[in-house]
């Protein structure tokens, strides 16, 4: 006869030994997920450059620092530290991997792609036009084209130069006639547009708004002689080094925080606060 006692005492010790192995179990996954290890991401952005990056009162700031920010709320794998320094040591640390992220408002490059990891996903946006004598009015870039104004010359090093290039494949009876020079100031650009040497000069909104537009702007005296008109925006990217392997993962990351922050509105809701429109509207022809 089987003894019914004697099973029932092998399956109560079975159920005990096995709630002990799964307990124990439990315990060690809970222990692993509190001793994982959170991955310090250094962050290096430019410290001047308003509203894009900059420090005030001692705290990085900016457009793409709080998106950033937001990107890290989003990442309970990393935390993100800022360091603000000068364009050149940003792209020098992100060489020597003293810097995982760099942000300077900067576009996508065939050399910096090949340099750098760039992201899928646009950080923000870079609204660019055309900086004219107000007596022209200019109502848009294409009428500037019309025109066949003479744009001061841009480097071919410069991201511009690939934009006016563009322009001209997809505007072939509109071409404006683009020449190419040597890196020189902006001072030089808004001089040369006020004395008539050139009819405009390809630049970026925020430095019109910063130079002209603001009280304080070394060409604020030259703001009734002054307009601008927008033509599109071109997409920002962080800068990514290449000296980490996990930044390749880290890149991955980053691009589906970021579609989470399009998708909730948080990069407009940045946008307006800084910029005071959305700069996505402009990623596009206008």
């Amino acid at each position: 006869m089987v003894n019914k006692k004697g099973i029932i005492g092998v399956v109560v010790a079975v159920v005990v030994i096995g709630g002990g192995l799964t307990i124990r179990h439990l315990n060690a996954d809970s222990s692993q997920s509190a001793t994982k290890k959170v991955r310090t991401i250094n962050v290096a952005h430019t410290q001047n450059y308003v509203p894009y990056d900059y420090v005030k009162d001692g705290v990085s700031q900016g457009y793409e620092v709080d998106v950033l920010k937001a990107v890290d709320k989003l990442l309970p794998d990393y935390k993100f530290k800022y360091h603000p320094t000068s364009d050149e040591d940003l792209l020098v640390g992100l060489d020597s991997g003293k810097y995982d992220v760099g942000v300077k408002g900067a576009w996508w490059t065939k050399e910096r792609a090949k340099k750098y990891i760039l992201p899928k996903q646009a950080v923000g946006a870079s609204i660019i036009g055309i900086t004219y004598r107000k007596d022209d009015n200019y109502k848009s870039f294409a009428e500037f084209a019309k025109k066949s104004g003479k744009l001061v010359p841009i480097s071919p090093q410069n991201g511009q130069y690939a934009v006016v290039q563009a322009w001209n494949k997809e505007h072939p009876n509109e071409k404006i006639a683009l020449k190419s020079a040597d890196q020189f100031t902006v001072g030089d650009a808004y001089n040369w547009v006020l004395e008539g040497r050139y009819d405009a000069y390809f630049d970026v909104k925020v430095n019109y708004q910063n130079s002209v537009v603001k009280s304080n702007g070394a060409y604020h005296s030259s703001a009734d002689k002054l307009a601008y008109v927008p033509y599109k925006g071109i997409k920002t990217y962080p800068i990514i080094s290449r000296s980490n392997s996990d930044n390749t993962n880290f890149s991955k990351e980053y691009d589906q925080a970021i579609k989470k922050l399009q998708k909730n509105g948080t990069l407009e809701k940045l946008s307006q606060k800084y910029f005071k429109e959305n700069v996505w509207d402009f990623v596009g022809d206008k």
